[in-house]
């Protein structure tokens, strides 16, 4: 999961960064109001924590032109303006939640975690060319045709669909997929990469590709450059 953090305070911005990325998502700062416009519209966000007093451009100005031009992305609105009126027209204005600083990350997470559960929950299907994933069914499809996968590598290759062209280090896969109490002693991991290589199509390797000493990156573009 990607989320954009516009906060211009580096302190803060720098502290959500390390606890989310610390929970395996990643995470892009933006530290006024037009970057952080900018970054919204070029796509690819799950979820965006927007702070109200932001130079350049303010918070609410960023939700409202989000809106006009149709983003949906889940909005946080983290603020030290806590007031009756100040809530109601952030709501108003398009954002999902609001939430007061000072704040505590633990509350924050929490938030975040439920936010993106009502995303997946209105999601029934993830579409990353050439490959169809269906939440509600499991099923995968490349192409059309059907793709057999077991319920570990259905899995496995939802985070990688959900985060596509992001590299996921093998801590995080296995937090994910297997739980905390995973065998890190294990090569696992790389087999059921290699499984999934077999099963989604010839030459898997190219899109389904290991960084070295750190994990995994699906590229689905090269299945569709190269024709694989």
């Amino acid at each position: 999961m990607r989320i954009l953090v516009i906060e211009d305070d580096p302190k803060i911005a720098g502290f959500i960064r390390s606890g989310l990325e610390g929970e395996g998502f990643t995470v892009d700062l933006a530290a006024d109001g037009e970057i952080g416009l900018e970054r919204v519209l070029e796509g690819g966000y799950d979820l965006v924590i927007l702070d109200l007093m932001l130079p350049k451009l303010d918070g609410f100005e960023v939700l409202r032109r989000m809106r006009e031009e149709g983003v949906q992305t889940y909005v946080l609105v983290l603020s030290a303006r806590g007031g009756v009126d100040d809530r109601v027209r952030g709501l108003e204005i398009g954002a999902d939640e609001y939430f007061v600083k000072p704040f505590s990350f633990v509350e924050l997470l929490a938030r975040v975690r439920a936010m993106l559960r009502r995303k997946q929950a209105n999601e029934t299907t993830i579409v990353v060319d050439p490959f169809r994933l269906d939440l509600h069914e499991r099923t995968v499809t490349r192409d059309g045709k059907t793709v057999e996968l077991t319920p570990r590598e259905f899995q496995l290759f939802l985070l990688f669909m959900e985060n596509p062209d992001q590299v996921l280090s093998r801590a995080m896969l296995a937090e994910r997929v297997w739980g905390y109490h995973f065998d890190t002693g294990t090569n696992v991991i790389d087999v059921y990469v290699n499984y999934l290589r077999r099963k989604l199509g010839h030459s898997g390797e190219k899109f389904l590709v290991a960084v070295r000493g750190v994990g995994y990156v699906f590229r689905p573009a090269n299945c569709i450059r190269e024709g694989i």
